[in-house]
C-alpha cells in the first residue's frame, strides 16, 4: 500500500471512530450539565468547598470564579514546581522562577508551553500533582464555560447560568477523569510507558553507558490529549516513543484530541433543541479542519529542494514511524484545537505546511477547538455573522431567537479581537528588541515565523511551537507568559458577558425575515466570516513570514 492511500486510510478511521461516538456522547454530556441528580463524590466535593449545588449564579459571579479558581492554581502550581525538593520523586530536579512562572501559567491556562526539558526539570511528584491534574481542570473550566454561554442562549428572562462549581465538578468527575483512566490502560496496552522510576542505564556499542529516562506517561498522555492540553512528560512529546510508539497509538491520540470538541456540537444541538444546529457548526469546523489538512499534506508531500524530493517527501523532522500522512494529520489536528502536542517538529515543515499550522491557529482554534473553546469560540463567530448579515439587508441581527445589539456584537468582537493584540502586540515588541536575533537559530523568513508562531500560540492557548527559537529569557518567559493569560481570560470574561446578556432577553419569534441558522447559506457565511477576521488580522504577518518563505 502506497503512503498515500495508508493516510487515507488512517483519516477515514479516524472520521468513522468519531462518527461512531458523535451521538452518544454528544448526548451524554448534554445530559450531564442538564440533570439535576448529584453524584455522591460530588456532593462531598461541595461539602469540602462549602458550594451550594442548588445555587447559580450570575455571569458576573461566575466569571470571578473562573478568575478565582485559576490564580489560585497558578499560585500552587508554581509552588509545587519551587518546592518540590520536598516531594518525593524530585530526583535532584529544579526549576527556576522564570520557569515555574511561565509553566504555571501555561498550564492554568490549557496553553501547556513548554520552555523546559521535562524529564530534567520537572519530577514525577510535580508531573503528577500538579501538570496532570491542572490538564483535568483547565480543561474543565473551558467546558464549563461553554455550557454557560449555551444557557446563556436558551435561557430567557433570567441573569443566572448556572454554577461554575457544579459544571466544574461535573465536567471532572463525569466526563474527562473516566475517559482519561480508559484510555491510559489502552495506551499502556499498546506500548506507553507508565513507570515511577526516573530512567534505566543502558550499555552502549562502545561500551559507555547512558540514561535513558522514564516517567507516568501513559496517565499524563492520557488526558494531555483528551482534555486538548498538549504539554509532554518528554522534550519530544507525542514524537517520544515512549509517549507515541506506533501507528495505532498516533491514531488513538489524535481521535482523542477532536473527541470532545467534536460531540459538543451535538451537546450543544441537544441542549438548544434543534440537533441541526449542531449539526451546522459541525459542517464548518469540517470543512476547515479538511481544508488545511488538504493544505499542509499537500505542501509536506511536494517540497521544494532535490534532498526532499529524492526521500519522497519533506521527512526533515518526522518520525519515520508516522510518515507525512500521519505527522501532518497530527499537526493539522493539534493546531486546528488548542492542543499544542507535536509528532513532528512544526519549524521543519516547509514554509507553505508551517503556515498552515499558523494559520490553524489564527482562525481561532475553532475547527473543531479545544475542549469547550471550540464551541463557545464559534458560536461567537457565528454571532459576528449573523451581525455582518444583519447590516447587509438592514434589520436587527438575531440568532437563535436571541437579538443582537450593541452589548452583544461588542462582547462578540473583544472575545475575537483579544488574540490577534496579544500576538501582534508582543510579536512586534519581541522583534523591536535588540537580543531576539540571538534567541533565533534561523535568519530571514523562517526566523519572523518563529516569533510569529510562539505568540500565536502563547495567546491561542495552544503551545507547540517552532523550536528553532529559544525562549528562556526573562523577556519571553514573561511576555509569553502574560499573553497566555491574556488569551485565555480576556475571551472567557467576554464570552460570559454575553452569555449574561443573552440570557436576560426574552425569545423572539422566527419571522419571514430570519436567516435561517441550519441553511447551507448560514454556513457558508460563517465559513467565510472565519476566513475574512483571520486574513484581515494576519495577512501582513504572514505575508513576512510563511509565504515569503514558500515562494522562495
Amino acid at each position: 500500500m502506497s503512503a498515500t492511500w495508508a493516510g487515507l486510510v488512517q483519516v477515514g478511521l479516524l472520521l468513522l471512530a468519531l462518527a461512531l461516538v458523535y451521538k452518544p456522547l454528544g448526548g451524554y454530556m448534554a445530559r450531564v450539565f442538564t440533570s439535576a441528580r448529584h453524584l455522591k463524590l460530588e456532593k462531598a466535593v461541595y461539602k469540602a468547598g462549602r458550594v451550594d449545588p442548588g445555587s447559580e449564579q450570575h455571569w458576573k459571579t461566575y466569571a470571578s470564579s473562573v478568575l478565582a479558581f485559576s490564580f489560585v492554581s497558578v499560585v500552587l502550581l508554581y509552588l509545587i514546581q519551587r518546592l518540590q525538593h520536598l516531594l518525593p520523586f524530585d530526583f535532584g530536579r529544579t526549576a527556576d522562577p522564570g520557569v515555574a512562572f511561565n509553566t504555571a501559567i501555561s498550564f492554568v491556562t490549557n496553553t501547556n508551553w513548554q520552555s523546559y526539558v521535562p524529564e530534567t526539570t520537572m519530577g514525577h511528584a510535580v508531573q503528577m500533582l500538579g501538570l496532570t491534574v491542572q490538564n483535568f481542570l483547565s480543561a474543565a473550566v473551558g467546558l464549563a464555560v461553554a455550557i454557560a454561554l449555551v444557557r446563556g442562549i436558551i435561557r430567557a428572562k433570567t441573569d443566572r447560568l448556572g454554577n461554575f462549581w457544579v459544571d466544574l465538578t461535573r465536567g471532572t468527575v463525569r466526563i474527562l477523569l473516566p475517559m482519561a483512566f480508559v484510555f491510559a490502560i489502552v495506551l499502556i496496552a499498546l506500548g506507553v510507558v507508565q513507570s515511577l522510576k526516573s530512567g534505566v542505564d543502558v550499555t552502549n556499542p562502545d561500551g559507555s553507558t547512558s540514561r535513558i529516562a522514564l516517567a507516568p506517561a501513559a496517565s499524563q498522555e492520557a488526558i494531555k490529549e483528551l482534555g486538548t492540553n498538549g504539554g509532554g512528560i518528554f522534550n519530544t512529546n507525542s514524537a517520544h516513543p515512549f509517549e507515541n510508539p506506533n501507528s495505532w497509538t498516533n491514531l488513538i491520540e489524535i481521535f482523542l484530541i477532536l473527541v470532545i470538541p467534536v460531540s459538543l456540537t451535538r451537546t450543544f444541538g441537544v441542549m438548544v433543541g434543534n440537533k441541526r444546529q449542531g449539526t451546522v457548526l459541525l459542517s464548518v469546523m469540517g470543512v476547515l479542519w479538511g481544508g488545511m489538512l488538504a493544505v499542509i499534506w499537500w505542501a509536506e508531500a511536494h517540497p521544494n529542494g532535490p534532498l526532499a524530493l529524492l526521500a519522497g517527501g519533506g521527512m526533515e523532522g518526522k518520525e519515520v514511524r508516522f510518515g507525512i500522512a500521519g505527522s501532518a494529520l497530527f499537526a493539522n489536528t493539534t493546531t486546528a484545537t488548542s492542543t499544542g502536542a507535536v509528532n513532528s517538529m512544526h519549524d521543519s515543515f516547509s514554509g507553505l505546511g508551517g503556515g498552515g499550522t499558523l494559520l490553524n491557529m489564527m482562525f481561532g482554534e475553532l475547527s473543531p477547538g479545544g475542549v469547550g473553546t471550540g464551541l463557545y469560540s464559534i458560536l461567537v463567530v457565528a454571532i459576528i455573522a449573523m451581525f455582518l448579515a444583519g447590516l447587509m439587508v438592514g434589520r436587527t441581527p438575531e440568532y437563535l431567537g436571541k437579538k443582537l445589539g450593541k452589548r452583544e456584537v461588542t462582547c462578540a468582537a473583544i472575545a475575537i479581537l483579544a488574540m490577534p493584540t496579544c500576538v501582534l502586540l508582543g510579536m512586534g515588541a519581541a522583534l523591536l528588541l535588540p537580543g531576539t536575533a540571538g534567541a533565533l537559530n534561523n535568519p530571514g523568513a523562517h526566523g519572523f515565523s518563529e516569533v510569529l508562531y510562539a505568540y500565536t500560540s502563547a495567546s491561542n492557548n495552544n503551545g507547540s511551537a517552532f523550536a528553532g527559537i529559544t525562549v528562556t529569557s526573562d523577556w519571553f518567559q514573561s511576555t509569553l507568559g502574560v499573553c497566555m493569560a491574556f488569551g485565555r481570560f480576556i475571551p472567557i470574561i467576554a464570552v460570559l458577558c454575553l452569555a449574561g446578556s443573552l440570557a436576560a432577553q426574552r425569545k423572539v419569534p422566527q419571522t419571514a425575515g430570519t436567516l435561517p441558522t441550519t441553511s447551507p447559506l448560514f454556513a457558508t457565511m460563517l465559513v467565510g466570516t472565519v476566513v475574512l477576521v483571520a486574513a484581515l488580522t494576519f495577512i501582513p504577518a504572514l505575508a513576512l513570514g510563511p509565504i515569503a518563505e514558500a515562494l522562495a
